[in-house]
């Protein structure tokens, strides 16, 4: 049984967008570990619920090439990156001081084929930043990417290789200013970090900050530095985030930065971590008010990257992404989830949306409009967007002649050449 949607209303959310949506058919299949909570099962669990709402049709399924070291490498440690090329489970033990040093451990574990995960997830974002840079779409969907904590030599949250500043560099090749804004319930850490000192990148980040939640980082006075200082902004927050409090920051906060930076593009970190009953979240969001920042992105109809990230209740999960794609093409899924292969997972109300639970907002309205205004203030010391010697050019990377066909009818070595 196939669900369709239904359009939204006509208006700037509501209009037709050309979107290319990356996915793997063996990204499922990866394993962190049975007691681990990251499940790339997820993202078998979101397309197979794509699949059976109609969505698949409605945009085009794209299989992400492999990263290829080379393009890691534009932002990793040549180290660093070998060693993922090389460690396996079964010579983890002769690498035990590189495992160390790259912080590979209970978190961050080896298991089988890691760099080809690494590889499928990171080429999905690059591949899509490539579509966007080519105008052949308006936005590229890769639920598998968003790894935002991976630092240039080390592993971190369950993060690897950084997809993300691997997306953006690949964008900056067109794109004189790109806009990062993350919705994770966690910082932003490895991409603010890689971009503190620009003043083409800026960082928005909205997380449960209180110095000790993971990462640890994440505090309004983290501002970036140098030629990057007001161009990383850091909205922390405290437990029980809920919709209205959520998008009483996101909206005017990034309508300055939209209006001040005027990003050539911009991409969006959906970690679904932030919603409500998250294994590892205290925010207190539903579907459709973590969706409703997907929404407000997309009103802008600038080029626009969703990647995934955290989100670790996988039916929650799944929900989420299912329903961000449809806002990405403008169209409002049924609420009903139809019958496939997991349909069993979302019982026992077989509904799309959750409500959210009972507990404590811990953010009072003086603290929500104190943030508010102290990074709205921060916005309003960058007078205007950065001009730089910046000559447009096409980009690097080159997309194959022909289009490509629907997922299950190619090979997984003729999609993108980048």
């Amino acid at each position: 049984m196939e669900t369709g949607g239904n359009s939204l209303p006509s208006g700037a959310d509501g209009s037709k967008r050309k979107v290319c949506y990356f996915y793997h058919p063996e990204i499922g299949n990866h394993n962190f570990g049975g007691q681990h909570l990251m499940k790339p099962h997820r993202i078998r669990m979101t397309h197979a619920l794509l699949k059976h709402y109609g969505l698949l049709q409605q945009m085009k399924v794209l299989t992400p090439k492999l990263a290829r070291k080379k393009d890691l490498l534009r932002f990793h440690a040549d180290d660093y990156v070998s060693f993922l090329q090389r460690t396996t489970p079964k010579v983890q033990k002769e690498l035990a001081e590189q495992l160390s040093r790259f912080n590979i451990g209970p978190d961050c574990p080896v298991f089988d084929n890691l760099y080809s995960f690494c590889q499928t997830y990171t080429g999905g974002s690059i591949g899509g930043a490539v579509q966007l840079n080519h105008g052949r779409y308006d936005i590229a969907v890769n639920w598998a990417g968003g790894m935002h904590h991976a630092k240039i030599s080390e592993a971190s949250g369950f993060c690897y290789v950084n997809d993300i500043v691997l997306a953006i560099l690949e964008l900056l090749s067109v794109h004189e200013r790109v806009l990062y804004v993350d919705i994770d319930v966690h910082h932003g850490d490895g991409v603010e970090e890689a971009f503190c000192l620009s003043e083409r990148v800026m960082t928005v980040s909205f997380h449960k900050y209180d110095g000790d939640y993971f990462p640890g980082s994440g505090n309004i006075r983290d501002i970036g530095y140098g030629m990057g200082k007001y161009y990383a902004l850091n909205v922390p927050l405290d437990d029980g985030m809920d919709d209205e409090s959520y998008q009483s920051l996101f909206k005017p906060i990034i309508s300055k930065t939209m209006e001040v930076f005027r990003p050539g593009a911009v991409v969006l970190q959906c970690g679904a971590d932030s919603l409500s009953r998250d294994k590892l979240g205290c925010f207190n969001l539903t579907v459709k008010g973590h969706a409703e920042c997907v929404k407000f992105m997309r009103s802008f109809n600038v080029p626009l990257l969703l990647l995934g990230g955290g989100g670790y209740k996988i039916s929650n999960v799944a929900r989420c992404w299912c329903y961000e794609t449809g806002v990405a093409l403008g169209i409002e899924v049924d609420g009903q989830i139809p019958r496939h292969d997991f349909y069993n997972h979302y019982g026992p109300n077989y509904t799309l949306h959750i409500s959210p639970s009972n507990m404590k907002n811990k953010n009072s309205q003086k603290n929500l409009d104190k943030i508010r205004a102290e990074i709205l203030q921060n916005l309003s010391r960058l007078s205007h967007a950065p001009s730089l010697q910046f000559q447009e050019r096409p980009p690097d990377a080159e997309l194959p002649e022909e289009d490509e066909d629907d997922i299950d009818e190619r090979k997984d070595d003729i999609d993108i050449d980048y």
